[in-house]
């Protein structure tokens, strides 16, 4: 068997690139697992804002349906209240005429053929 001389400079090189590579190869994963961590936070950090706009835009509309403001506006529009000095007109039709009465036109049903009446019948439930 013939005698191979073992260089140790030459191992401690090999033995130093094998670390490095590990090494990168397990900071590539850090910098992966940092960025879907990022991610992450954007997504947290819209839902959080959109959370909170919608709890000020709620909060806003629960001060307005407490004032008197908008029980103002809501005795004028839907409950047909009117206040003194007010003159509340009624439209009124002219005497003798008739209501316009429309009518809808029903819709015509399009005629299927034989295939589609069996398929329906057999597969629609």
């Amino acid at each position: 068997m013939p005698n191979i001389p073992i260089n140790f400079r030459r191992v401690a090189v090999f033995l130093g690139v094998f670390i490095l590579i590990l090494l990168v190869i397990e900071f590539n994963s850090r910098l992966e697992e940092l960025n879907r961590l990022n991610d992450q936070r954007e997504e947290v950090r819209a839902i959080a804002t959109q959370a909170i706009q919608t709890q000020i835009a709620l909060q806003t509309q629960v001060a307005f349906a407490g004032s008197t403001a908008a029980v103002e506006e809501w005795a004028r529009t839907e409950g047909h209240y009117v206040q003194e000095g007010d003159q509340p007109v009624i439209p009124m039709g002219q005497p003798g005429s008739e209501p316009v009465i429309v009518t809808t036109p029903l819709p015509i049903p399009t005629p299927m053929q034989n295939w589609e009446v069996w398929w329906k019948l057999f597969f629609d439930e």
